[in-house]
């Protein structure tokens, strides 16, 4: 039995690390194309617009592959899965550095409005194939830590697992920001591309499925009303039931679209707002504001996952709910700095409201996998993921739409109004406040 704990003890922290590690990798080959997309602007004239269509495309093919890939994770090896997706971006990262020659040699030219239309369409095609592929990372995570990880530790450890994504974003953030001002712009993509070739090979040598893969018990109190000898019919069946009539996955996907628009809102156009607000900021400051803004969100993720666990019983929905009106509070307290006040208090309220919007964030998948079993915990987190990312209709055209319109009154205002957002997103939560922990049968 020592032995038994011993060695699940060992693949559990082994899982959640290497995913960890192979998840980032997936950021590496995504979050690349905003470090080229000013260079492309100035070299070959594609204006913002475009650009702006390209990403919104983008994140609603993403949303979509998410979805679909989450029932997809719930009944394949999630080794295998990982492997073929990030596969299929790296090549695609690869191709995209020839994107100029490509388009040379369909339009027959090298400049002109001819080469420059190809050229939007071949970057727009590449960066939904890629989305399309990315779209298939995080099924195959989830369904790992729903396997690997005890419901009543699931909050802490998700919270830790959750920081691949900033991790991964941070490094290729510094990584690409030395390649533009180094080198040519292609190489944001052929770099990432080779190291996350690399890690292809890791997640292959590294993971493995379920405990029952490595001859381990599956985990205690997670009985579900599927067996493992379910037939396919039986299984939509019980998907029907434990998300698509769930009301707790419908709630959690709503609130986090809401959140979703707020993050978005500041991660995307923070930059461009906290340099023509009322208290102006540096191209320089503004950046590292935005970056401050994503540690704190890895911190604030860390402790609300201790705390939904250790205070809350569990109950993360309850800690979403805290946290998203905190977060309202921040916005509130930053629309009504006077002018002139010191960049730090800018720079420090932004960065709390980040600490606890990124706990939220974390936990909304964790609620959800809980109450849909880890037999369709990837399902459930599919459909929250559509929800996200239709969110950036509102954050990618419907903003750019709203400055085009309103100009500065818009901006002087965007705080107020992503305020009254993270409020709605907590209000969605109450009918669900004080519900059970889970949806396993507990005899």
């Amino acid at each position: 039995m020592m032995q038994t704990k011993k060695s699940f003890n060992y693949w559990q922290w082994k899982v959640i690390i290497c995913s960890m590690i192979g998840y980032s990798m997936f950021y590496f080959v995504r979050k690349n194309f905003s470090f080229a997309m000013p260079v492309l602007g100035a070299e070959y004239g594609i204006k913002d617009t475009s650009f702006g269509l390209i990403l919104t495309l983008g994140g609603l093919v993403y949303g979509l592959s998410k979805f679909a890939n989450g029932f997809i994770a719930d009944r394949a090896n999630a080794r295998w899965h990982l492997v073929i997706a990030l596969t299929a971006c790296v090549v695609l990262n690869a191709l995209f550095g020839w994107s100029p020659a490509i388009s040379r040699w369909i339009s027959g030219s090298a400049e002109g409005p001819d080469f420059v239309g190809t050229l939007v369409t071949v970057t727009a095609v590449f960066i939904i194939l890629n989305n399309l592929f990315q779209g298939a990372g995080f099924g195959p995570c989830n369904r790992l830590l729903v396997h690997w990880i005890p419901p009543k530790e699931l909050a802490t450890k998700m919270s830790l697992w959750n920081m691949s994504h900033s991790i991964g974003a941070g490094i290729v953030a510094v990584l690409c920001g030395a390649i533009v001002a180094s080198s040519s712009w292609q190489w944001c993509f052929w770099i990432p591309a080779i190291i996350s070739g690399a890690g292809v090979f890791f997640i292959f040598l590294t993971l493995r499925d379920t405990p029952k893969s490595v001859g381990l018990p599956e985990l205690p109190d997670t009985k579900t009303e599927l067996d493992d000898n379910d037939t396919p019919e039986e299984y939509r069946k019980f998907v029907k039931k434990m998300v698509f009539r769930n009301p707790v996955v419908w709630l959690c996907a709503i609130s986090d679209m809401f959140l979703y628009v707020v993050r978005f809102a500041v991660l995307d156009w923070g930059p461009k707002f906290l340099q023509q607000g009322d208290n102006p900021l540096s191209p320089t400051l503004a950046g590292w504001t935005i970056g401050i803004f994503e540690v704190c969100g890895c911190a604030g993720m860390l402790l609300a996952g201790w705390l939904t666990d250790k205070l809350f019983k569990g109950k993360g929905q309850q800690m979403c709910l805290v946290e998203m009106l905190l977060t309202a509070l921040c916005l509130i307290a930053i629309h009504f700095l006077p002018e002139g006040t010191s960049p730090v208090i800018m720079l420090a309220l932004l960065a709390l409201a980040g600490f606890f919007l990124y706990g939220p964030q974390a936990l909304y998948c964790v609620v959800t996998g809980k109450h849909a079993t880890k037999k369709a915990a990837s399902a459930a987190a599919g459909l929250v993921g559509l929800f996200c990312y239709v969110s950036v209709l509102f954050t990618g055209l419907g903003i750019g739409f709203l400055s085009d319109t309103f100009g500065q009154g818009f901006w002087n205002n965007l705080f107020i109004i992503m305020s009254g957002v993270a409020v709605f997103s907590a209000a969605v939560l109450i009918p669900i406040w004080n519900i059970k922990d889970d949806g396993y049968v507990h005899e």
